[in-house]
């Protein structure tokens, strides 16, 4: 693929370059190779690797775990002392669109009103559920539950906002039995509390109270006395402390309950700390962040770091969907983060508007040192365009730092720790993680994991916990996993699928759906915004696809959204993309015969998506065997693009 330089971007790049424009104009996307990355101070690669007589592979880092805290809470206190003016977190008011600020000093003041709080309510180490997302008051209250030894439990909003029958939540509060539910807004999760309101918890809110709900508001928690027994309390946290709660995203199956201990978050913590080392040099960190901490990845990797560097998070009121990722950008072109995480959708869009928006460029790569990708391997394509803005406004490459956990794992099992040119890898064992990597065929391997940061067992599911272990102890994660070099361990492991998702064509034939829907996306991008892999037991694989209401308009002006998945010119885009695309994989297991076009958007309620919008596959098959069924008839319906006949 080439660079297109848009006209007005290419006018753009005749002032103040920083590489000149003759260095791409004519060339690959791949030229950017040629750059060095970022010198960062990354972790050393040293293995321990051992092949065992049953074929399969243990793996470890050499390097020891470094130091490890004794719990989150000790961590702000510490840097509620050390910087007690520095902002720790930033949120838009809805109301003026000014940044709100919580200093690391009022926020240690605030969590110990609210912990003093807890206490005063005496409930017994009963649990505190979060159903708004992320904010301040958030933020807070999290920090208090743990201080108060009151599991935390953030409960993702769309089942609180989007569900219309409630009976995932009603589920989760029957498990977990929290004493306290806090929402941002009363009026706004109202409908919610009503549907659990049996279960009898104690509500506190922070704005907009609703004469039908009986609660606590905000100010009046934060203005409780502090007594000794806050200073009891902490010093009552041991390393088995049960600090969170953690629901499953149910990817796999229903969603389960993790707990997470003191020593799980901390040792995660320290983890990634030793990632990248300390740089005296470097800009103090900044993030600007979407990702939920209902999400182990954003409530746990990302909000435990930036507490763990004494940084300032900037919360990102936008999302990477279309129509919100506007608001991302308006905080780009104010914030200019350290280090910045998105999935592969978001970063096609943030790519888009970099090509087309000279300032944004220099204003987010000005103090950027790294990038990290979740939810899905980063198309090829996209990670070059990512690096030639890069080169355009820095003159080197940005280091793509991934990592690979689950929620069972704490989001600690291998990282990307070294620079490197090829996207979709998930690195190597993190300190203090031993890998077991069992074979599934003669490239790929099931990835195994035990450590501190790995979970004892599930919640009161003792037949889930013991099928999520094997005979000796290692987590089974799911998925599957390729070396990048086998004769040279240390190039890392990539993602090659997740299992459970694989399935076999009427000849046998193995279809990886992980690896297929990446390349469909990017064959047809942007004009998919999601795909669903069918054809288990069936003659050829199809897709369910939900078309990209933004790209479609801007490329074909269709305004009304119910006509895509009928669209002629739409179909003819499609069809001429996966054509190309089956030319480049001639095996029966990557060739696309039809697409159905689907209106309706995939359902929270019926688990087809996760608030942090990555699809369920299993249930979407699930939930739609009827339209699986109308996409394989002899006479399909004119929502089913022809690929091959």
């Amino acid at each position: 693929m080439w660079i297109r330089w848009p006209t007005l971007y290419k006018v753009a790049l005749l002032r103040d370059l920083v590489v000149p424009l003759h260095d791409f104009e004519d060339g690959p996307l791949n030229m950017t190779s040629q750059f060095p990355f970022i010198n960062l101070p990354f972790l050393e690669r040293n293995l321990d690797v051992v092949e065992r007589a049953d074929g399969a592979v243990l793996m470890r880092s050499k390097v020891p775990l470094g130091p490890v805290e004794v719990h989150l809470p000790a961590v702000l206190r510490r840097r509620a002392l050390e910087r007690p003016a520095r902002p720790w977190l930033k949120q838009r008011c809805a109301q003026t669109g000014d940044w709100r600020t919580l200093s690391y000093g009022a926020a240690g003041h605030q969590v110990d009103a609210v912990t003093q709080w807890l206490l005063s309510q005496r409930l017994d180490g009963r649990s505190v559920m979060v159903l708004s997302g992320n904010t301040l008051e958030h933020a807070v209250i999290e920090l208090a539950a743990m201080q108060a030894r009151m599991p935390y439990v953030p409960v993702t909003p769309a089942y609180s906002l989007l569900s219309t029958d409630y009976a995932k939540l009603r589920a989760m509060v029957a498990l977990i039995r929290p004493a306290v539910i806090f929402v941002q807004s009363a009026q706004q999760f109202r409908a919610a509390l009503h549907a659990i309101a049996p279960h009898g918890a104690r509500v506190v809110y922070v704005a907009d109270p609703a004469d039908d709900i009986h609660g606590t508001a905000w100010h009046t928690v934060l203005e409780t006395p502090v007594s000794p027994q806050v200073h009891a309390s902490l010093d009552s946290i041991t390393h088995d402390t049960v600090g969170k709660y953690l629901f499953t995203s149910g990817s796999t199956g229903e969603p389960k309950v993790v707990p997470v201990t003191q020593r799980m978050l901390c040792v995660s913590m320290a983890m990634h700390a030793q990632t990248v080392g300390h740089d005296p040099v470097a800009p103090e960190s900044v993030l600007l962040e979407w990702l939920p901490w209902s999400h182990v990845a954003g409530g746990t990797a990302v909000f435990n770091s930036i507490l763990n560097d004494g940084g300032t998070m900037y919360i990102d009121d936008g999302r990477p969907v279309p129509g919100e990722f506007a608001r991302t950008l308006r905080n780009l072109r104010e914030v200019s983060p350290t280090r910045f995480s998105s999935v592969p959708a978001g970063y096609a869009m943030l790519a888009d508007a970099l090509e087309a928006d000279e300032m944004l460029g220099r204003q987010f790569f000005v103090r950027l040192r790294r990038l990290t990708s979740s939810g899905a391997k980063l198309p090829d394509s996209l990670y070059q365009r990512l690096q030639a803005q890069a080169v355009r406004h820095l003159g080197h490459r940005i280091p793509f730092v991934s990592s690979y956990g689950s929620t069972e794992t704490c989001a600690a099992t291998t990282v990307v720790h070294w620079p490197t040119g090829q996207a979709g890898l998930v690195g190597l064992p993190q300190p203090g993680v031993e890998l077991k990597l069992v074979p599934l065929d003669e490239e790929r391997y099931e990835i195994r994991a035990r450590g501190p940061s790995v979970m004892a067992g599930y919640l009161e599911q003792p037949e889930l916990t013991r099928l999520a272990f094997d005979e000796e102890g290692y987590y089974r994660l799911g998925d599957a996993m390729t070396f990048v070099d086998p004769a040279r361990p240390e190039e890392g492991l990539a993602f090659a699928g997740r299992v459970a998702e694989e399935f076999k064509l009427q000849s046998g034939i193995f279809v990886r759906v992980g690896t297929l829907r990446v390349e469909v996306i990017s064959s047809t991008a942007p004009l998919l915004r999601d795909v669903v892999v069918t054809g288990a037991d069936l003659p050829y694989v199809a897709l369910l696809a939900w078309p990209n209401p933004d790209a479609c308009h801007e490329r074909f002006g269709l305004r009304d959204e119910r006509q895509l998945a009928c669209h002629a010119p739409l179909h003819d885009a499609l069809r001429e993309s996966l054509l190309r695309h089956n030319e480049r994989h001639t095996g029966s297991s990557m060739r696309i015969r039809r697409v159905m076009l689907l209106n309706d958007p995939p359902s929270s309620d019926g688990g087809e998506i996760t608030d942090k919008g990555y699809i369920n596959q299993r249930a979407v098959l699930a939930r739609r065997a009827g339209d699986v069924e109308a996409l394989y008839a002899d006479k399909p319906d004119a929502n089913v693009v022809i690929i091959e006949a």
